[in-house]
């Protein structure tokens, strides 16, 4: 009996290149997506996240390296497997959010009634259910938003690539939001969600992948990341402690949190240096604590880390 071959991942990205002009907007990046996670996408402005979105998706070719959808060259033959959001968004302002549901849902392979009953229950599970009848140009941003998500996935894609999904939505609907995607991903959708919310990133994504100048920089579980960052934070109370980052050499930030101190240490620098150096300021200090950097934390070591670099070269 044959052995059945494993299926292909949903996204493969090797080496791929991409420059505007003189830009180099993404630069020998690879990262994968498997079925069933959240993988945070993060970085600076201009790093090349939506750039590499529409690789992904086709709407731009790279330069050089590979990629791959489903295990075929990204193509029409994949597109209605793909669900995407982009970040500049939007409806037609004279037609129903029910009408325009029904047609996107057609667009994805639906039949109309199939699509017309799923749009009305995300509608209601999202709260919109007495705005059916409302057309775009009546309803307000947050729920032009959810009407946009529910767009995305009403097909029930394998892959969804969300870019800002949650992006200026008070704290009640980006909660409907979060509770959708994770309804995705736990049916086995791959979902590729780009975000500046270190916090979203943490509570939503299984892995995280963070580029700065189209390089990838960081890539992971969370616990993985940490790991490599395992000494990058350190509590302090006491008296005359320093709480300017100018004045501490071996520290990039220093932040009251809760009460206490706590810096960010530079990269190569150890807690017991950055010890001495309080020591050496005559402060009293009555505790010292290694802490978990935060993502947040993590992020701006890591891309401050690559500048300094590349400013050395």
């Amino acid at each position: 009996m044959a052995q059945q071959q494993p299926a292909a991942l949903p996204v493969v990205v090797e080496g791929v290149a991409k420059q505007f002009g003189r830009a180099q907007v993404v630069r020998d990046l690879s990262f994968e997506v498997r079925p069933g996670e959240v993988l945070g996408f993060l970085g600076p402005n201009g790093a090349g996240k939506t750039t590499t979105m529409r690789m992904v998706l086709d709407i731009i070719r790279p330069d050089s390296g590979r990629i791959e959808v489903f295990g075929g060259t990204p193509g029409l033959a994949q597109q209605q497997r793909v669900g995407y959001l982009p970040e500049e968004r939007g409806l037609y302002r004279d037609v129903t959010a029910i009408d325009t549901l029904t047609y996107f849902g057609s667009l994805k392979g639906l039949s109309g009634s199939d699509a017309r009953r799923r749009a009305e229950k995300l509608l209601r599970d999202l709260g919109l259910g007495d705005s059916l009848a409302k057309k775009a140009g009546e309803l307000s941003r947050g729920m032009h938003q959810k009407v946009q998500v529910i767009a995305t996935v009403l097909h029930e894609p394998d892959l969804l690539i969300l870019d800002e999904p949650f992006q200026g939505l008070d704290p009640v609907n980006a909660q409907m939001l979060r509770e959708l995607v994770l309804t995705q991903r736990d049916r086995g959708a791959a979902v590729v969600m780009s975000t500046h919310d270190m916090n979203e990133a943490q509570a939503l994504c299984d892995r995280l992948l963070l580029i700065d100048r189209g390089r990838r920089l960081l890539y992971g579980t969370l616990a993985e990341i940490r790991r490599g960052f395992a000494s990058g934070a350190v509590e302090v109370e006491g008296v005359g402690v320093p709480a300017d980052a100018a004045a501490v050499k071996s520290a990039s930030q220093v932040a009251m949190v809760d009460g206490h101190l706590r810096f960010v240490l530079r990269d190569g620098v150890g807690p017991g240096e950055l010890f001495r150096e309080l020591a050496g300021t005559g402060a009293e200090v009555t505790r010292f604590e290694v802490a978990a950097p935060t993502l947040k934390e993590i992020f701006m070591r890591a891309v401050a880390g690559a500048q300094e670099t590349d400013r050395s070269e």
